[in-house]
């Protein structure tokens, strides 16, 4: 009885440090200095305008037609305002995935 008792108490004594809070904090993006504050801007910058032009890219691709020459060689204002669309769709999914 007191065999099983302890090590029902040292099975628990592990499980519970596994689950306690770890002393050292993990890191964030949370700019310590304005430089990197300016930093982590570009960053995000860039590669939010690259997945934005990757998005605008596949749609044009997977949708019948060219945008792009609907656009530059027709001028057609009615695929400038679709394309415009998509790029803000793609652009406020990439901030609410940036964000968290």
């Amino acid at each position: 009885m007191k065999t099983t008792f302890l090590s029902f108490l040292i099975l628990f004594t592990h499980l519970s440090s596994l689950f306690a809070a770890d002393p050292a904090a993990p890191p964030t993006w949370r700019a310590e200095t304005l430089g990197q504050a300016l930093l982590y801007t570009l960053m995000f910058a860039a590669v939010g305008i690259g997945i934005a032009i990757v998005g605008y890219k596949l749609f044009d691709k997977f949708t019948p037609g060219d945008l792009h020459k609907e656009i530059v060689d027709k001028q057609t204002v009615a695929a400038a305002i679709v394309a415009a669309a998509v790029v803000l769709g793609v652009s406020i999914i990439i901030a609410a995935a940036m964000i968290g």
